[in-house]
């Protein structure tokens, strides 16, 4: 079953991926806003709460399943535990940033952090 047209699929995909690793590279110099280039789906600004979770959750099992070299699906208990927690811990101007931007601002990354570490999933180089 599709729940997505192949090009809103790539645009979730890209979205979440975008959170991921700038929420990962947090431990780097200097901010985000080197992400030329990037346009953020539109959708984020009246994504669901439901879709935002599951747009993290897919964008940290992809990620950590490179990271590891394990399957996705090997990462659906932790992942669904990073994507909880990370939305679940941001403020209302950390969750309109991200909506508008599509990746965690600095303030945020440091929170998405802190759920990688209580889901026990490792931080990316």
């Amino acid at each position: 079953m599709r729940l997505f047209a192949p090009r809103t699929g790539r645009l979730l995909l890209a979205a979440g991926l975008l959170a991921t690793v700038a929420a990962c590279n947090a431990n780097k110099a200097g901010p985000t806003a080197e992400l030329a280039g990037y346009t953020p789906d539109p959708a984020l600004k009246t994504a669901s709460a439901g879709n935002l979770t599951g747009r993290v959750r897919h964008a940290c099992t992809v990620t950590q399943a490179r990271l590891q070299n394990v399957s996705e699906v090997s990462l659906a208990r932790p992942c669904g535990c990073y994507a909880q927690r990370t939305l679940a811990s941001l403020d209302q101007s950390e969750l309109a940033a991200y909506r508008t931007m599509g990746y965690f601002n600095d303030s945020a990354r440091a929170k998405a952090l802190s759920a990688l570490d209580s889901c026990q999933l490792p931080r990316p180089a």
